[in-house]
């Protein structure tokens, strides 16, 4: 198996974003990086609600990974992404100038450690000498980490390798790895051959919380206030029509039909999927617990861990510079239609 290259670049475009210049950038259109995890925002991504309400041609890009985003914004070629608690803690505690504006989920059974049927492994020890995969500096890795941590298992006695997504999917159809730690979609479909041994929300509880948040770039934020908040206020109202009407998203309603498609998950396991994250609303997002601390706290402790693990070369005092909780505040002054 040939371990992918976007780790390597980005890191090395994190290391070289203090460098770049960001004061004049024109924007023909607003690229966004988005991944694949399963969330209320895909809805009105499928709709073509943010265009609407933000009055701007959006091109939308996929991507596998948070260090493929993270590369992706240290470029300059997206001015908005999707990223992970571990990737963000490692773009941030390099100094890439990113804000994040808004916890788009706090991720509890919705990346999971599954392990093959077959595979002999029955208990954590046996993790041992087995091949288990994940994205490397993402949520999932972090977790992974955090699970053998808290185990007492030496990391270098499992064989971890570095996959994306997709990659796991197929390495499990070969039964080239005997376990993983992943997002869906490829999550749903290695469940169905495999069991979970732990997931992120056990890991949380074991105190290595992750959680996704959407970001963007300083200059891009600074110079367009107005984009960010209307990119906010729309996924605020995906939250809490997800978070009112959950009984409703089954497998065959048109809300979990929009989000297979954009993320090539199994209607079937949306569902379930949808439910092992909790998406916070307005009132949540600006307590103290998310964009009025705690988040900038929960970056620090994840870079600290990172650091421990030798993800990261340093730790910054302070990550508050990198949250934001203003452009939820204007937000809610938002009106949908407005352009």
């Amino acid at each position: 198996m040939n371990k992918p290259r976007f780790v390597r670049r980005a890191v090395a475009g994190v290391a070289v974003a203090a460098a770049l210049s960001f004061q004049s950038a024109a924007f023909a259109d607003i690229v966004l990086g988005y991944q694949t995890g399963i969330d209320p925002t895909k809805v009105p991504q499928a709709d073509g609600t943010y265009e609407k309400v933000i009055g701007e041609k959006l091109d939308w890009r996929r991507f596998n990974s948070g260090p493929e985003v993270v590369a992706a914004i240290a470029s300059g070629d997206v001015q908005l992404g999707n990223l992970g608690s571990s990737p963000l803690a490692a773009a941030t505690s390099r100094g890439l100038p990113i804000v994040a504006f808004i916890v788009s989920a706090q991720i509890n059974a919705a990346e999971a450690l599954v392990v093959r049927n077959g595979s002999k492994i029955e208990k954590p020890e046996d993790l041992i000498g087995k091949t288990i995969a994940t994205p490397f500096v993402s949520t999932s890795h972090y977790s992974l980490l955090g699970a053998l941590k808290h185990w007492q298992i030496d990391p270098t006695k499992v064989k971890i390798v570095n996959l994306n997504p997709t990659e796991i999917a197929a390495a499990w159809r070969r039964g080239d790895i005997d376990g993983a730690f992943v997002w869906s979609p490829a999550l749903g479909e290695i469940k169905k051959s495999g069991k979970v041994l732990t997931d992120a929300a056990e890991v949380g509880q074991w105190g290595a919380p992750t959680f996704e948040v959407w970001v963007a770039r300083k200059d891009f934020a600074e110079k367009h206030p107005e984009v960010i908040a209307k990119f906010a206020r729309v996924s605020l109202d995906s939250f809490a029509d997800y978070n009112a009407h959950k009984a409703q998203w089954t497998a065959d309603s048109e809300q979990v039909k929009k989000i297979a498609r954009l993320t090539g998950a199994d209607p079937k396991d949306v569902p379930e999927l949808l439910a092992g994250s909790a998406f916070p609303e307005s009132q949540a997002q600006l307590s103290s617990a998310l964009l009025g601390g705690g988040t900038a706290k929960d970056i620090a402790g994840t870079a600290a861990f990172l650091k421990e693990q030798k993800r990261v070369p340093s730790v910054l005092k302070d990550y508050s510079p990198y949250v934001s909780a203003d452009y939820v505040r204007q937000a809610e002054s938002v009106q949908v239609g407005q352009r």
